[in-house]
């Protein structure tokens, strides 16, 4: 499904719902756009909560703790993300005009708070010297199962370069994930493909992306396209890696010949 939200609205936009629209994607999703002085409180008994900052400058409280984050751009700089478990009070106070993605899920363990810093993103050009360069991109992963297996959710960006290919090789997965998108200019666009549909993503557009459908993406030359991913792990089934198509693993191949190469 595609959503869009067009210019953000002052306070919460929502993307998706565990009891509400998109249901299926079994996570609570939003922005909040804060005028400089704004105040938002974040308390949760059930779900775990991922706070990243998309734009601007802004105060994080939490369990005693304070931090002062800013981020100017989110194509050129790494993310801060607070992580906290449910019965956590999260106070964010808008030290400039700014937004702010939050992310939720229902969980039952309680795990220390953490505060992932641009230097701990775990970031990665991917597609490099391969396909022309037709796939390279830079993926970022907040975190995942790997660094936080208490947690029922991953997040991480990519920066799809203009002109390339993003979530390719086409690939799948049994866990549902979330897009949410952004571009260098706001008239930006490109191709998102969720199994046999195609969607024209434009900024401040999402797409839902079930289980199962592989779900590979195009931006159009000469724009940059950023978007925030998320995927929610299923009980006893954690999202560990991407599944390719049996019929693109070719693509894989060391020696792999791209056309106009000759065989």
């Amino acid at each position: 499904m595609l959503g869009k939200l067009g210019e953000l609205n002052e306070g919460y936009n929502v993307l998706t719902e565990m009891n509400g629209q998109c249901s299926d994607m079994l996570m609570d999703i939003g922005i909040y756009k804060m005028s400089n002085g704004k105040e938002e409180l974040l308390f949760d008994n059930k779900n775990e909560t991922a706070v990243l900052l998309l734009e601007g400058t802004i105060r994080l409280e939490w369990e005693g703790m304070e931090q002062v984050i800013q981020r100017q751009s989110v194509f050129e700089e790494n993310p801060w993300c607070l992580h906290v478990a449910k019965n956590v009070k999260v106070t964010i106070t808008a030290l400039s005009d700014s937004e702010v993605l939050v992310q939720k899920t229902d969980n039952d363990q309680e795990f220390a708070s953490k505060l992932y810093t641009p230097n701990e993103c775990q970031s990665v050009v991917a597609g490099e010297g391969v396909w022309e360069g037709t796939a390279q991109r830079v993926i970022r992963t907040i975190f995942d199962y790997k660094n936080a297996a208490y947690s029922n959710m991953v997040v991480g960006e990519v920066i799809s370069y203009p002109g390339r290919w993003s979530s390719y090789p086409p690939h799948h997965h049994d866990q549902p994930e979330v897009y949410y998108y952004r571009f260098n200019k706001l008239q930006g666009f490109g191709c998102a493909m969720v199994g046999e549909d195609a969607y024209r993503v434009v900024h401040n557009s999402f797409i839902t992306i079930p289980g199962e459908l592989d779900h590979p993406q195009a931006t159009a030359p000469g724009y940059a396209m950023y978007f925030c991913w998320m995927i929610r792990h299923l009980e006893n089934n954690p999202w560990n890696d991407r599944i390719m198509e049996e019929e693109h693993k070719w693509l894989l191949e060391p020696n792999a010949k791209i056309w106009p190469e000759k065989e």
